[in-house]
């Protein structure tokens, strides 16, 4: 059985971008994902449904014109979106399947599934592919997620996906949390990497070594930070270990190297920042207000995100960065 593969570039990609990317963009690049096989696309704003805000960043485009554009590309693949409980609401989901998005992965915090409960019925209700997505998975044990994808199973998702939201997990832990679901809980799972410490393909393949069925990439790596698994490469290494994939890869150089690289130009790395997000435990996505507000306060960046780390700041709490950089400003000017 072939390891379903999501691409998620352009949605969490959009982050490396500033949520920037355009629809006509997308719908070029959706198409050509399509042609190789990808079996999910999805598409967006950087924090999904809803995410477009003064808070996080204005997209290019509104969740509207983004899943048009896709859904009027695809022949095969299917469109999927994010929504996460407080900042997508359920009528987003529903305007997301009036469009014609097959899939809605409901974000939750790994240890707060119940808070994406009425989100995901309607998203089975309408008759979409429903995903309950973890985030921050390497913030708790493996018993506990267990405990919280039988919540996620109860509610009826179709798969349960681990997202190592910051990338501080290696391949032992990963395998240990997928191995730990599959052991007890009756529910797909699936693996969502980031690269801030360069173990997101490694991560991924011993996610479907212990009985992972679904992993996520992005084009090139794009993402927060880091950014994501890269999706050429996962579908190459996969290929070398014996796990199918319904993608053709040559097909799928092609869309990187003709379609997406012209624009988009070089793939994020892991450089200083990027590499302490991931060692410290601090989500990808708030690289850019990070380096933003140390600009800004004429600070180092590294501290700004090591003081993050100590405080186990999660996804959605960007109040929190301007916050932190302040008070590190004050404690400077005091030193004098």
């Amino acid at each position: 059985m072939a390891v379903t593969l999501t691409d998620v570039t352009l949605r969490e990609g959009n982050h490396t971008f500033n949520h920037q990317l355009s629809a006509e963009f997308v719908a070029r690049v959706v198409a050509g994902m399509d042609t190789a096989g990808v079996d999910i696309i999805e598409v967006g704003h950087g924090d999904g449904l809803g995410g477009s805000s003064k808070q996080v960043g204005f997209a290019a485009a509104t969740d509207e014109e983004y899943l048009r554009a896709a859904v009027g590309a695809v022949t095969t693949s299917r469109i999927g979106c994010i929504m996460v409980p407080g900042i997508g609401t359920l009528r987003d989901i529903e305007k997301a399947a009036e469009i014609g998005a097959k899939v809605v992965r409901v974000g939750v915090h790994c240890t707060e599934a119940d808070t994406g409960e009425q989100h995901i019925k309607l998203s089975l209700d309408l008759g979409l592919t429903t995903i309950g997505h973890l985030v921050n998975c390497s913030m708790t044990t493996p018993e506990i997620l267990v405990e919280e994808s039988r919540k996620l199973a109860d509610y009826g998702v179709h798969t349960v996906v681990l997202a190592d939201s910051v990338g501080e997990l290696l391949p032992d832990g990963v395998a240990e949390r997928v191995a730990a679901i599959r052991e007890v809980v009756d529910v797909q799972v699936g693996f969502h990497g980031h690269n801030s410490m360069g173990c997101a393909v490694a991560n991924s393949l011993a996610a479907v070594r212990h009985g992972a069925t679904m992993v996520d990439g992005a084009l090139r790596g794009l993402g927060g930070g880091a950014g994501n698994t890269q999706t050429e490469a996962l579908v190459a290494a996969l290929a070398r270990a014996g796990t199918p994939t319904n993608v053709d890869l040559l097909a799928l150089l092609e869309v990187v190297d003709n379609v997406f690289a012209p624009e988009v130009g070089d793939a994020p790395i892991i450089d200083s920042e990027s590499l302490l997000l991931g060692y410290s435990g601090v989500y990808g996505g708030y690289v850019n207000p990070i380096r933003r507000e140390a600009s800004r306060l004429n600070l180092d960046a590294r501290d700004i995100i090591m003081e993050l780390g100590a405080r186990r700041i999660v996804a959605g709490q960007e109040d929190v960065v301007i916050e932190v950089a302040r008070e590190l400003a004050v404690a400077k000017t005091r030193q004098g």
